[in-house]
C-alpha cells in the first residue's frame, strides 16, 4: 500500500511542480490527478496494488477534511466579519448555473420534441 500511497503522492507533486512553474491558476492536485488518469488511459489498465488500495483511501477520505477544518479557524475573524457575503456567494454560484442547465436543458427538449 505504500508504495501506491507513494505514486499518488507523486502524481500531485508533480502537479504541483508544474502549477508553480507554469504559474497556472489551478491546484497542483488537479493537475497531478489529471496526468494519473491520463497515464492509467496509456497503460489501458489500472495497477493491481491501485485498484486494492484506492478503495480504502476513499472509504477515509473524510479524515482528509479534517485539515481543511481546522485551518478555517485560523480565518474565523474574517469569517465573523464577511461570511454571510461568503454564503450568500457559495449559493448563488450553485443555484444559477443550476437554473441556467434547467433552463438549457428544457429548451433543447422542446426543440428536440418538436423535430419529432
Amino acid at each position: 500500500m505504500l508504495e501506491m500511497v507513494l505514486w499518488l503522492i507523486g502524481y500531485q507533486l508533480l502537479g504541483e511542480f508544474i502549477a508553480h512553474t507554469l504559474g497556472l491558476p489551478v491546484p497542483g492536485a488537479v493537475i497531478g490527478m489529471l496526468l494519473l488518469f491520463i497515464t492509467l488511459l496509456l497503460r489501458r489498465s489500472v495497477p493491481r496494488g491501485l485498484q486494492q488500495h484506492v478503495p480504502v483511501l476513499l472509504s477515509n477520505m473524510s479524515l482528509l477534511f479534517i485539515p481543511a477544518g481546522v485551518g478555517l479557524l485560523a480565518w474565523w475573524p474574517l469569517l465573523q466579519e464577511s461570511g454571510w457575503r461568503l454564503l450568500l456567494a457559495l449559493v448563488l454560484s450553485t443555484l444559477v448555473p443550476l437554473l441556467l442547465s434547467a433552463l438549457v436543458l428544457k429548451t433543447l427538449l422542446g426543440r428536440l420534441r418538436a423535430r419529432e
